[in-house]
């Protein structure tokens, strides 16, 4: 064998290395069931939910938690899935700015001893999507 060819095999199975190890790492969307099952498996970061927040009749959310004076970094609050199963999300840090205009949340994390710990929260605010007419 040529010293090109050893060297592109080298190449593509080092490529291929690198793929593999990044895969594993990928996140993924799922449901909070899924995410369950995930956690039971041994996956417990990384997982993205998306959700809604809930609402009652005036529009205002239910589920919330957060009491600055007490502890800043401590948020509370529930999320319904696509599927339509609530669940209570756990997020150690400030309530993000523009949680109560959002249309869609996502959450990343994981359930550990069975409660969903969020490490970042993705917000879809209705008014960046809005079209507006120019004068």
């Amino acid at each position: 064998m040529k010293k090109s060819h050893i060297i592109a095999i080298i190449l593509l199975a080092i490529a291929a290395a690198i793929i593999f190890s990044t895969g594993e790492e990928a996140s993924e969307y799922v449901d909070f069931a899924t995410a369950k099952e995930m956690a039971k498996n041994g996956k417990t970061n990384n997982i993205h939910v998306v959700g809604t927040l809930p609402k009652d009749a005036q529009g205002n959310i239910l589920g919330m938690k957060y009491q600055p004076t007490v502890n800043p970094n401590y948020f509370e609050f529930e999320l319904i899935d696509e599927k339509g199963l609530k669940e209570t999300a756990y997020f150690f840090n400030p309530k993000p700015a523009d949680l109560d205009k959002s249309e869609k949340v996502v959450i990343i994390g994981g359930y550990q001893k069975g409660k969903f710990i969020v490490s970042e929260v993705l917000l879809k605010c209705p008014s960046k999507y809005e079209e507006t007419e120019v004068k």
